[in-house]
């Protein structure tokens, strides 16, 4: 099997565009690797450039101790599975899987044998005579992993192979390929928008925005310890909350405020929230004092429910609520405190209504993240 080593990788086109800069990135054998990101942020060019398919600009790619940047994607002993599947319309599912290993002069045999296998493994066995019109999109994707296990390569580079399919399809094949790299005991890159795949299936996640690398962790680290504004609303669904606050200082400690007060009206309200000490040790906090940040709570960090607002009763605020959404297992509140708009994920049994007015939801205050304005850059998670 294989580790991947891409050290200082540029993709540069004509023009003066750059898709991807200075991409550092060591990958050890057998994990499943993540590049996660909004479109256009350079993940799918830097899984061509693994793959051979798009040139390397500058910098040194390494699959195990070989140096491939100018190796025919033939000779890299790599597979990829591609968004649109890729079948051949007039091919039997079990003559696309064998065409590479054809190709490639293996004995009828072993052929066989490697695509039997292969389709008992993805629980396709009993569609090897059908055409790939006559399945389905779940069907035509496992044929397309089907056809990349054959060959049994070092790294398999998978490009959004899920996202032709439905909501409930796709979630069963996330759990078949965590199980299928387990398997296959195989490296794993794996090229997605999605969060939720991200965060369910890989050992380690690489996010990335504007052909830049932001943060590599794994997913809880991602999670509780964004290193940035962008990544910490990036990672998790729904998204983190943003506010802009002012750090303030008294002799309680350190605040988050929030909030605009008129002071002729009295109309408006200004909140402060106490930070707690054990969340501001080893920060700079006291050079932010006075000045603006951004504060970040996640949905699940702001509650409704009598017994956390009385836990944080020094943490409470008023808002007016505009959506609520009954998932089931929970329900989404979308009010608005103070001109900010919040999402609250609350339990079912939440009385919220839209249209309600002046309701108390509380701040988890030890759960609150800083980042500073004017670099996005986190003070403290």
């Amino acid at each position: 099997m294989a580790s991947l080593s891409l050290k200082h990788i540029y993709k540069k086109y004509p023009g003066g565009v750059i898709a991807v800069s200075d991409f550092n990135l060591e990958i050890r054998d057998k994990e499943f690797i993540i590049m996660v990101g909004p479109s256009g942020c350079g993940k799918s060019t830097t899984l061509r450039m693994v793959a051979g398919l798009e040139e390397i600009s500058s910098g040194e790619l390494y699959i195990g101790d070989r140096l491939v940047n100018d190796v025919a994607p033939k000779d890299r002993d790599i597979a990829m599975v591609f968004q649109n599947y890729a079948l051949y319309p007039h091919m039997t599912v079990f003559d696309n899987m064998a065409f590479g290993l054809k190709l490639r002069k293996v004995s009828k045999d072993e052929i066989k044998r490697r695509v039997e296998e292969a389709a008992r493994i993805l629980d396709i066995a009993h569609l090897l005579d059908r055409k790939p019109k006559a399945l389905s999109g779940g069907q035509r994707q496992r044929v397309a992993l089907g056809r990349a296990i054959v060959r049994e390569p070092k790294v398999f580079l998978l490009d959004e192979p899920l996202s032709n399919l439905d909501a409930k399809l796709r979630a069963q094949m996330r759990t078949e390929l965590s199980k299928l790299h387990k398997k296959l005991g195989t490296t794993f890159i794996y090229v997605t928008h999605d969060q939720t795949e991200a965060m369910t299936m890989g050992d380690r996640i690489v996010v990335m925005k504007d052909g830049l690398i932001q943060q590599v962790d794994t997913p809880q680290r991602l999670y509780d310890l964004p290193c940035n504004m962008f990544v910490a609303g990036f990672i998790g669904s729904p998204q983190m909350n943003f506010i802009d606050s002012v750090i303030g200082k008294n002799d309680k400690g350190y605040y988050v405020e929030f909030g605009s007060e008129d002071t002729k009206t009295r109309r408006g309200l200004k909140y402060q929230i106490p930070l707690p000490a054990a969340k501001l040790e080893g920060t700079n906090i006291e050079e932010y004092v006075g000045k603006e940040v951004v504060m970040g709570i996640r949905p699940e960090d702001v509650h409704d429910e009598p017994r956390l607002l009385e836990e944080f009763a020094d943490c409470k605020v008023k808002a007016n609520v505009e959506v609520t959404e009954m998932m089931g297992a929970e329900t989404f509140l979308y009010v608005n405190v103070e001109g900010f708009d919040f999402t609250a994920r609350v339990e079912p049994s939440s009385t919220a209504h839209p249209g309600d007015e002046g309701i108390e939801i509380a701040l988890e205050n030890t759960k609150i993240h800083l980042f500073d304005k004017d670099t996005e850059r986190t003070i403290c998670n």
